[in-house]
């Protein structure tokens, strides 16, 4: 995906035209331009087909004091710039009469004429522009998971499965497959490159692979993913849901995240001399993730239930260690059949996260291990969750945070995820995140009630 916008002093770019072209063959009537909040919420301002060289030279402006961590109500015109290379037809609102297409935006400030630095995909860009200084392109490939529940009769979302499937169980336990397979056509026709597909470990679990590509098309396609999964599983009177721990006592949903870095076409990460394939850099890489790993944490694991899902017996990871054989370690180091394939997996986001945060933290991360040099530790190639806790200060492995408000704690006292996120938006999250944790500290749950009630 290119990074070159359509606004410019002479008219409509080449690749804004070819949008405008294809807006008209395909009968397009309306056009979504979409963004994301801070908080990794998709939005979009719906405007007329007819409008897109509109916004192609001039940007659409909207009242930004509307949106969750963007401005104050005095300072709220914004600016929606469309990137003209993410142009895709909506698959469910298309019929042969009409469709809907949908650009994905960066967000401007119309008082200087400058990049919103509150903008999520900014931050991102930011970070890939550090990298590149560095001479690094950065490939990124998530895995994010989901579950599909029932609805009941007034179309409001249960947690009651729709299968009793298990892990790469196919039908009849697998009752999803049909909604998987319109999800992947679905997918597909908006240019997403599909690998693999199957149902996870829980029932009502499920995954879609697609393929890596740049850091910032990846997570322009981890929104998009989400959109797409909810749109057609509704379809099939079915809520699909990204939250990490819908159900207690069974495994939660993540999205591992697959990284490498690129310099002049090579993969950086990758050395044929090494035990584990793994150069210099991508060792301290993974040590810089290791080194920020709580911070991160807070940005890659951004709500309450998100630490319902890092608890130790439930494939998720909790230790801050990596390894080459085991998926007990907070990065993993997958098996690569070609050079190009290496790559480090960072086990620990989960897909409530926004994905542009999510990657920018990760990359500043290990970026700071290979600008300072720091050393990685050895990989831990026995089973973490069996260590006792003397075990693990043995091996000198730290566990993450174990709720919202520590690892908040954590970012705050990180000041290379700090400056990661800008100051903008980390002011931002952080009071998001404070008030949502104080929100759980005074809440009292039916489990409380079931428990103390009667007895006290």
């Amino acid at each position: 995906m290119t990074d070159e916008h359509a606004i410019t002093d002479g008219g409509l770019s080449a690749e804004a035209q070819a949008v405008v072209d294809k807006i008209e063959a395909e009968n397009v009537d309306f056009l979504r331009l979409q963004f994301t909040d801070i908080l990794g919420t998709v939005k979009n301002v719906s405007i007329p087909a007819s409008q897109a060289e509109k916004a192609f030279t001039e940007g659409i402006y909207f009242d930004g004091s509307s949106i969750d961590g963007f401005v104050r109500i005095q300072e709220s015109d914004m600016r929606l710039e469309p990137d003209a290379s993410t142009f895709e037809i909506l698959p469910w609102r298309k019929t042969e009469e009409s469709a809907a297409g949908r650009l994905i935006c960066d967000v401007f400030n119309t008082s200087t004429g400058e990049p919103f630095s509150g903008d999520p995909r900014g931050v991102l860009k930011d970070a890939l522009e550090r990298a590149a200084d560095l001479g690094y392109d950065v490939n990124a490939a998530p895995e994010p998971e989901f579950f599909l529940f029932q609805e009941d009769e007034d179309g409001r979302a249960t947690t009651k499965t729709n299968d009793a499937g298990g892990y790469f169980d196919m039908a009849p336990k697998d009752l999803a497959s049909d909604v998987r397979r319109d999800i992947i056509f679905g997918l597909e026709s908006m240019g997403f490159d599909i690998e693999a597909s199957h149902h996870e470990v829980a029932e009502g679990q499920h995954e879609i692979n697609f393929t890596y590509d740049d850091a910032l098309a990846t997570a322009d396609n981890v929104a998009t993913f989400r959109s797409v999964v909810r749109a057609i599983a509704a379809e099939h009177d079915l809520h699909a849901t990204f939250m990490p721990k819908p159900i207690a006592k069974i495994n939660g949903s993540g999205m591992h995240t697959h990284i490498s870095l690129f310099k002049d076409g090579e993969n950086a990460f990758h050395d044929d001399d090494d035990e584990f394939d793994l150069s210099e850099t991508a060792k301290q890489f993974v040590a810089g993730i290791l080194e920020h790993a709580p911070a991160v944490t807070a940005v890659c694991d951004p709500t309450v239930n998100s630490y319902k899902r890092l608890v130790p017996g439930y494939e998720a990871p909790v230790y801050v260690a990596w390894s080459d054989r085991n998926r007990s370690a907070l990065i993993r180091k997958p098996a690569a059949r070609t050079p190009a394939a290496s790559r480090i997996e960072a086990r620990f986001p989960d897909p409530s996260c926004n994905p542009y945060l999510a990657f920018a933290a990760l990359i500043h991360a290990g970026l700071d291990g290979i600008e300072k040099g720091l050393e990685c530790p050895e990989p831990v190639r026995e089973n973490i969750y069996e260590f006792d806790e003397a075990k693990r200060e043995e091996y000198g492995i730290d566990v993450l945070p174990g709720n919202l408000g520590e690892a908040i704690d954590a970012l705050e006292e990180d000041e290379v995820i700090q400056d990661a996120l800008g100051e903008h938006v980390y002011e931002k999250f952080v009071e998001a995140k404070r008030s949502e944790y104080d929100d759980y500290r005074v809440a009292v749950s039916q489990w409380e009630l079931d428990r103390y009630l009667e007895k006290y």
